[in-house]
């Protein structure tokens, strides 16, 4: 699996705490948990790349 998607789990599952202390009223935590969101935004935009690289080099992965 690649580094970015690692990446990307572990930025969801690290936001996790955050979320539900913004759903629980915690204004600091909604700030964190929309960084967040940013970077989950970039990563799986990345991670498209990735995988359309991948596609078009016929399936092998470059490096």
């Amino acid at each position: 699996m690649s580094q970015l998607y690692e990446q990307l789990c572990s930025t969801v599952e690290a936001a996790r705490e955050d979320v539900q202390k913004a759903e629980e009223g915690n204004k600091a935590a909604t700030s964190r948990v929309r960084k967040a969101m940013q970077e989950i935004k970039n990563f799986a935009q990345d991670i498209r790349k990735e995988m359309l690289e991948l596609r078009d080099s016929g399936g092998r992965q470059s490096t």
